[in-house]
């Protein structure tokens, strides 16, 4: 592929629901613009976008996947983002990349959460947005009730550029009315036809466009009111403009498996989508903290954001990298400023799908990878060390379901690190730790779909065969009553013996750590054995008496005992204070504790019974609502944390996907008796195992 220039560079997120056509779309664009030989399928596995083995295997998209190809003298680096929720990084990584997006709809179902969700990534990070309306090949499809739909949720910014002319249900020829042309399809191959009469269904969508045209500029709005007409270049002009400012969506439509209307998208992406050198660069900050104002020139200092790592066992990384400025070359030192050290770029290469091709350079504005940089990860700035510069990393999902992961072979548990530490650097939503205390290894993820391809992952690339279950909640337990109990040990054998005496008390405290004291008068207990008594007793409190769980809340005071001038010894004292803890804390009134945590849902307006009511199923107690942005309601609670572990699903169902949560450790409170009782008797279970 030839080098192109900022100008000529357009870098397209493809975006929407899943099972919209997404990576359809991208197939017929690189076969239309003779960048493919073939038009691959999803359905025998053989398209460009979608080359994983998941991907192949599932029918649907993952990661994200880059498809540059040449039309029209452009350059369009098509960013094929997953749609289904679990794999929404690829979407984060795509929308850092991106200059726009193409927000795929069905024309069959219309508006779905994924393309609203898209919607809402794009108009945050404030890039332009294209809807193209696919599917139009289907009987069931209707393009006119799709785009009343997306006027009445996105209101006069919807612009209609491309429509179908339909008669029994099938379409007749679509009509551009930029061009006001209308085209035939065979083939994927347009001819153009007469535009055939519509009455003023036509002349209101053209009225339409024009009003979108003058909302752009204060002389185009003076011209339109004077009555006369735009001419094509102030048509494009005015609709790049208002497109580049995010007050103009376009909607275009066609469909990607008949190819039909999708040199018609490829045009206007020509014509309207920001191009490369027009997003008027970066603003990053400097080791100090100081906005430096970066632009979008070749000839500038080097500055690249990563958003992207592929890890191949046998590779190594593969990272994708978007230029903000400058030009990345091979053999030349660039600084990462995160770990602040330099990385060497052996080479370059620009990437299509699962194909590298090495390059002589990636020029301002465009996107390539490198490989072999070790110590450089996803949201890493690379640039050049004479201006060292921070970028904006890539805002990833927190990951919201975990699992504990067990090794099949249980030689392979070291392996499991090993292998989902590769599986983060390349996926940051997927989260690790190795709970210690109820030691479990617990991998998290954003979703069933999502954990399912981390375990087969660990199979196919790093031989680690797992089974997923329900993670162990680490309780607490405490006393409720004071007692005061003796714990004496005496063992006496061939020469020295052993003896320990000592009385102590135990009562309920705030601290959640044991608290020791000791009111011994009199030398009863000499000072020397002091911390082999408070030992004792932290070790036996590691363990309770009810299911083992670590006890808390408790303050311990020796307050008399006797001693062996011969005999005793702090091993002796040591023991006496774990048989006092044995005898003391079963008379003390034992509870279980059960980790408590705030939760904060946020959710559509229309769904906060739902949720309220999931929430007191789950023992949970409703704090309050807040109203947030857009549409949704923070509904804020306490809930169990043994309770919350299918939450996440819960709530994508309930809310079609729209709702999300935050979800942190709050504090320690008594558990219910039949919960208490359950657990007990599942910790007796597992001794008897």
């Amino acid at each position: 592929m030839k080098q192109y220039n900022a100008k000529n560079i357009r870098n397209v997120a493809f975006a929407g629901h899943a099972g919209t056509g997404k990576t359809s779309l991208a197939e017929a664009m690189l076969f239309l613009s003779g960048t493919t030989d073939r038009l691959g399928k999803i359905s025998d596995g053989t398209t460009v976008c979608d080359f994983d083995p998941e991907e192949i295997k599932r029918g649907a998209s993952v990661s994200l996947a880059l498809a540059p190809l040449e039309w029209k003298n452009t350059k369009i680096n098509i960013l094929d983002t997953p749609g289904l929720f679990d794999f929404s990084g690829g979407l984060s990584e795509g929308m850092r990349a991106a200059g726009s997006v193409v927000i795929t709809v069905s024309g069959k179902s219309g508006l779905a959460v994924g393309a609203e969700k898209a919607f809402k990534a794009a108009a945050k990070k404030g890039i332009a947005k294209i809807f193209f309306v696919n599917e139009m090949d289907n009987e069931n499809a209707d393009f006119y009730k799709v785009f009343e739909e997306l006027k009445t949720v996105y209101g006069p910014m919807i612009c209609p550029l491309v429509v179908p002319i339909v008669e029994d249900r099938k379409i007749q020829c679509y009509v551009n009315l930029l061009e006001y042309k209308a085209y035939t399809y065979k083939d994927g191959k347009s001819t153009e036809v007469p535009i055939p009469d519509m009455g003023h269904r036509l002349d209101g969508l053209r009225t339409a466009m024009n009003e979108a045209v003058a909302e752009s500029s204060e002389e185009l709005m003076e011209k339109y009111f004077s009555g006369e007409a735009f001419t094509p270049d102030e048509m494009i002009l005015g609709l790049a403009s208002g497109v580049r400012k995010g007050e103009i969506a376009p909607v275009f439509c066609g469909s990607a498996l008949t190819m039909e209307g999708v040199d018609q998208l490829m045009n206007g992406l020509i014509w309207l989508a920001p191009y490369a050198e027009s997003m008027a660069g970066e603003t990053g900050i400097d080791l100090n903290g100081n906005p430096v104002e970066l632009s979008v020139n070749d000839d500038a200092q080097t500055a690249a954001i990563v958003f992207k790592t592929v890890v191949d066992p046998f590779v190594g990384k593969l990272l994708y990298f978007k230029v903000v400025s400058g030009t990345v070359k091979p053999d030349t030192l660039l600084l990462n400023t995160r770990t602040g050290a330099q990385e060497k770029i052996s080479k370059v290469f620009t990437v299509r799908g699962k194909k590298q091709e090495e390059a002589a350079y990636i020029c301002a504005g465009d996107i390539g990878a490198v490989a072999k940089l070790a110590n450089t990860n996803t949201g890493d700035t690379l640039c050049s060390p004479a201006r060292p510069v921070i970028l904006p990393g890539v805002a990833f999902e927190e990951p919201c379901l975990s699992m504990a992961v067990h090794a099949k072979n249980k030689a392979d548990e070291e392996k499991i690190s090993f292998g989902l530490a590769r599986l983060m650097e390349e996926d940051p939503t997927i989260g690790y730790t190795h709970n210690h205390e109820t030691h479990e290894r617990v991998v998290s993820g954003l979703g069933e779909q999502h954990l399912d391809v981390v375990v087969s992952k660990l199979k196919s690339k790093f031989g680690v065969d797992v089974t997923l279950a329900v993670p162990k909640v680490a309780y607490r337990e405490t006393i409720r009553k004071k007692v005061k109990v003796q714990g004496r040990h005496k063992k006496q054998s061939g020469g020295h013996g052993q003896f320990g005496d000592v009385w102590i008390e135990f009562e309920p405290c705030d601290s959640e750590d044991m608290v020791f004291e000791e009111t011994v008068f009199g030398g009863s207990v000499p000072k020397n054995y002091f911390p082999a008594v408070e030992k004792g007793l932290r070790e036996s409190m590691k363990k309770g008496v009810l299911a083992g769980f670590p006890m808390v809340g408790v303050k311990a005071t020796l307050t008399d005992g006797s001693y062996h001038p011969v005999d005793s010894s702090e091993m002796a004292f040591k023991t006496a204070a774990s048989l006092a803890y044995k005898a003391g804390i079963p008379q003390a009134g034992p509870v279980l504790l059960e980790p408590i945590g705030t939760l904060q849902a946020y959710v559509p307006n229309e769904n906060t019974g739902d949720i309220m009511g999931d929430i007191n199923k789950r023992r949970g107690r409703v704090l309050g609502m807040t109203p947030d942005e857009d549409n949704l309601t923070c509904v804020e609670a306490e809930v169990p944390m043994a309770e919350m572990g299918d939450f996440s699903t819960a709530l994508r169902s309930l809310t079609q996907g729209r709702g999300y949560y935050r979800f942190a450790f709050t504090r320690y409170e008594e558990a219910p008796m039949n919960v208490a009782q359950k657990v007990i008797a599942e910790h007796k279970e597992e001794e008897e195992e």
